[in-house]
Formats: structure tokens, C-alpha cells, sequence
């Protein structure tokens, strides 16, 4: 069956019976979800609200013949949950606005559906509205909504001269699958973790100055994170956290293992400075429950003009 043959309402309701299927219709803290002209969600006392929005285009950030539709519809939360685990948020919500061609299988959006539903129970982020639009190409427009405590959000800014610069988990995986799917090796089957319970403890700590996930390349990233700043980073390559034999895997691929690590992106890390007594591998591992890396040190002076990693233009 084709998206044309269904209809618009009988998709929209296909896609809330996936989500009720999922437990993901409701939450604590969503007062009316789906199924009305907004959604009504609650922080708790003493939060503020973040929000942010991401596009996910068929053909730009996924293609069907490189990734199943439920890897696609997985890939597509996780990049959006990651922004607020950036900002050391926990998930409220997110809504869904999504642009199909009448000729597309309902098959393919019912695995879109499937990807989204089991990263939003995996995580706790209930979907609680959305949209659905005819379109010449399949695009996943997602906002979502994050809560933390007033005056704790991570940010960009903050970083400092000295500053040790520090990654969570490992590099590499995500851009090492989609280089060869793109070479007809293979299709990607890797989803990364957004580090939700890393950023809120991260929020916690004193001594941490700016923060940003990697999802445009490691290089590209930094550049945002000591933006409009006259400050630049000096890295330890080798020291760069990366899967076992990785290098030698991309050797025998044909691809540069470094290039792929510095700008390759869609890893979903978390990328941050801190200072002082925190400034610890073992310390900042154990608090965040998750490997940390320090990858360099934060200096004055100029950086390079044009970093590498991906941009849209």
C-alpha cells in the first residue's frame, strides 16, 4: 500500500496507534498530548524549558538504500535528544512534522514510525503532536522539548584559556558505516547514543565551561564551541577514543581513520572543557557514568578559518 492509497488521517492515525503500541503518548510530565491543536507540557518547579528543532531529509542525511527506514527513524531521534543532553536537559516531549510522497510504501513510514517510537520509550520522550504533508521527498522535521533546572543549562560559551578539552565515549563508528554504505559496502546499521543521564550530571559539576555534541565532526564542533572567541584548541590525535582496531579497519577500507574521527560527525558525543580539580579522566568518567577522554588543552590564539566537517552550504 502507498502513502497516497491511506490517506493523511489514516497515516496520522497509524502513527499514534505505533506510538500508544510504544507507551510513548503519554508522560509525567505531558498534561494533553496528541490530538488537539498544541500540547500542554509541565516542567517541574524550578525548571526551564529547552527546545530545539531539527530536519532530516531523505537524500541529505539518510538514503534508503544505505539504512533500513527503522534505522533512519532511529538516527533521526537520537540526533535531536542529543541536543538537549548538550544542554543538560531531560526529555519532555517532541513532536513530529513529517513530509511524504504519496507514492512512498506505508511500509517505510511504518519503520520510520517504529525507529522513532523505540528511541522515544528508550529514553523517556513521549511524542505529543506533530504534522503530516505531502512533499517530493521524505523529510523527519523534529522539535523537541527538554527540561532543566533554572540557571543550569550547558552552553556553548564558557569556555576558557587553559581549560582541558574532554569527549565522552568513542569517535569514528558512525562515519566509518555511512563512508562505506556509500560505497555500496554494507548499509548502516550503527545507532549512537544520545548521553542524556551524562549531560544532566555534567550540569552539575563545577568547572565545566562549554559543551556541544559532535555531530557535525570533532573539528567543526570545537570551532563552534570557542566561537567568537580568540581562543583555539590544541589536540592530542592519538588520544582521540575510537573503537578497537579501527584504524586498521579503515586501512583495509580504503579511508583515513583520522579524517573520519575529526570530521566524519554523527557520533552524538558529548564535547566539553572543564577546569580546576574536576578536570580528571577517572573523575569526570565515574560522575558521568560513561568513558571519558581527554583529547587537549584550550589556548589563546587563532584557529583555523575553515574546519573540517560537514556543512549544508
Amino acid at each position: 500500500m502507498r502513502v497516497g492509497e491511506l490517506g493523511e488521517f489514516g497515516l496520522i492515525a497509524r502513527i499514534e496507534r505505533a506510538a500508544e503500541r510504544a507507551g510513548v503518548l503519554r508522560g509525567a510530565s505531558v498534561r494533553l498530548g496528541m490530538g488537539d491543536d498544541g500540547a500542554v507540557v509541565r516542567p517541574r518547579a524550578g525548571e526551564e524549558v529547552v527546545v530545539s528543532t531539527d530536519a532530516f531529509v531523505e537524500g541529505v542525511h539518510f538514503r534508503w538504500r544505505t539504512q533500513s527506514a527503522r534505522t533512519a527513524g532511529r538516527r533521526a531521534l537520537v540526533a535531536s535528544l542529543s541536543d538537549l543532553a548538550a544542554m543538560g536537559a531531560r526529555p519532555l516531549g517532541f513532536t513530529w512534522a513529517l513530509g511524504v510522497p504519496r507514492d512512498l510504501s506505508v511500509s517505510a513510514v511504518d519503520g520510520l514510525t517504529a525507529g522513532l517510537v523505540a528511541e522515544a520509550a528508550t529514553h523517556g520522550a513521549p511524542l505529543v503532536g506533530g504534522n503530516v504533508t505531502g512533499s517530493d521527498q521524505t523529510s523527519l522535521t523534529l522539535t523537541v522539548l527538554g527540561a532543566v533546572k533554572r540557571g543550569r543549562a550547558l552552553t556553548r560559551s564558557g569556555a576558557r584559556a587553559g581549560d582541558r578539552i574532554f569527549v565522552t565515549g568513542e569517535l569514528g563508528t558512525s562515519a566509518f558505516e555511512v563512508a562505506r554504505a556509500e560505497r555500496g559496502a554494507g548499509r548502516v546499521r550503527f545507532v549512537p547514543t544520545p548521553r542524556l543521564a551524562a549531560g544532566r550530571a555534567l550540569a552539575r559539576i563545577a568547572g565545566v565551561g562549554g559543551c556541544i555534541d559532535v555531530s557535525d565532526g570533532l573539528d567543526a564542533d570545537l570551532a563552534h564551541l570557542l566561537a567568537g572567541t580568540e581562543l583555539a584548541p590544541e589536540l592530542a590525535p592519538d588520544r582521540f577514543p575510537r573503537p578497537a582496531r579501527f584504524d586498521t579497519r579503515c586501512t583495509r577500507a580504503g579511508l583515513d581513520a583520522e579524517l573520519l574521527l575529526r570530521s566524519g560527525g554523527e557520533d552524538y558525543e558529548l564535547l566539553f572543557t572543564a577546569r580546576g580539580p574536576v578536570a580528571r579522566e577517572a573523575s569526570l568518567s565515574r560522575r558521568l557514568g560513561v568513558r571519558v577522554s581527554e583529547i587537549g588543552a584550550v589556548r589563546k590564539g587563532a584557529r583555523d578559518a575553515f574546519p573540517s566537517g560537514y556543512r549544508h552550504f
